[in-house]
């Protein structure tokens, strides 16, 4: 465990310990279902749209009264089991000093992306002080969500470093690959180096309040197994070590990673994040026991109708009758052009469905 642990590791914030969320999370018996979404605070909503006008992405981030408003937004609309901090994965690579900004319609670009040596240097530590406005805004929710639990928000090793490496998004990830193949003493570097930042960001959400974190490895998919667990998992297994003595639940998850189900369950988090790809009952067989699972509804169901919705959702629910703890989410995010309405339905229906 880090040094720089606070004196309240290991405690819960009292006012959310008994949540439903955090009950599912410690594979405790639940009152329901908990839900919440990923992507949640978005696009979807157009009370996020009329506050994110003329604002952009990293900026939005960067206002803790914004933050708040954003975060808060389905919680009141949804009523949802968790609140998800409003950030995006690349906050903290703007903070130490890395150039880049978020395009509309492209996503991160960094200006000079890390492809030698030389480059690591300017991957500087983070501290609270460079992401003051994240402790004040993860205060002010904390405040305002009482018994509804924050989950604190960050990007994976591997994910970052192929934003880093690439420049920008990619669909083949050829430039990252190259050096995880071609270099990898660079590449255990580099991904080492982004997992002392991503657990430095997480703590500060969890000192600040947050009640439980997911490492987004949004990316993960596009490797294979043997190639994650040699070149990936011991950078994420870092990040969830360093912040092992909060005693906060810790999720993991990723897009296109049913193969990767297994050594992803071995990084260390509490809850294994699952894609709509997958069955739920057997991506428990996969992760193994000792683990909650979140997921699983593919997010275009959502626009094929109310009954649809809930014949797909009870789908997901029959498969995770066996769990340890569930969960339920969607596979991926809130699409943007989602109706609100129709996630609002699902919540309920989850809730109704599995009252004990």
């Amino acid at each position: 465990m880090s040094a720089n642990v606070s004196p309240t590791a290991g405690m819960q914030p009292t006012a959310t310990y008994d949540s439903a969320f955090l009950k599912a999370c410690r594979r405790e018996p639940v009152p329901h279902t908990p839900v919440w979404f990923m992507r949640q605070a978005g696009r979807s909503l157009p009370e996020y749209r009329k506050v994110r006008e003329g604002v952009g992405m990293l900026e939005s981030c960067m206002r803790p009264e914004l933050v708040t408003e954003i975060t808060l937004q389905p919680v009141r609309r949804h009523q949802v089991d968790a609140a998800i901090y409003f950030s995006d994965i690349v906050v903290p690579l703007k903070a130490i000093g890395i150039d880049l900004d978020i395009k509309p319609g492209v996503g991160p670009v960094v200006e000079q992306p890390v492809r030698t040596r030389a480059d690591l240097a300017r991957l500087r530590d983070l501290t609270p002080e460079d992401v003051s406005y994240v402790t004040e805004a993860v205060g002010q929710l904390t405040r305002e969500l009482g018994s509804t639990p924050l989950i604190g928000f960050a990007g994976a090793p591997f994910t970052l470093a192929s934003y880093l490496v690439e420049g920008g998004p990619s669909r083949t990830y050829e430039n990252a690959k190259a050096m995880m193949y071609g270099d990898p003493e660079l590449w255990a570097d580099l991904l080492d180096r982004l997992a002392d930042i991503t657990a430095a960001f997480l703590k500060v959400q969890i000192e600040a309040g947050a009640s439980a974190v997911q490492l987004f490895d949004s990316w993960a998919g596009a490797l294979a197994p043997a190639d994650y667990r040699r070149s990936v998992l011991p950078a994420s297994a870092k990040v969830f070590r360093e912040v092992a003595g909060y005693g906060v639940p810790r999720i993991h998850f990723g897009v296109g990673t049913g193969e990767l189900l297994g050594p992803m369950g071995e990084a260390g988090a509490d809850v294994v994040g699952v894609d709509w790809r997958v069955p739920l009952d057997e991506a428990a067989r996969r992760v193994g026991p000792g683990k909650a699972l979140q997921g699983n509804l593919d997010p275009t169901v959502l626009f094929a109708g109310r009954e649809a919705v809930e014949a797909k959702a009870r789908e997901v629910l029959e498969q995770a009758a066996d769990l340890e703890g569930h969960v339920f989410n969607l596979g991926h995010g809130v699409m943007p052009s989602t109706d609100p309405d129709a996630l609002t339905r699902l919540v309920e229906y989850v809730h109704t469905q599995t009252a004990r």
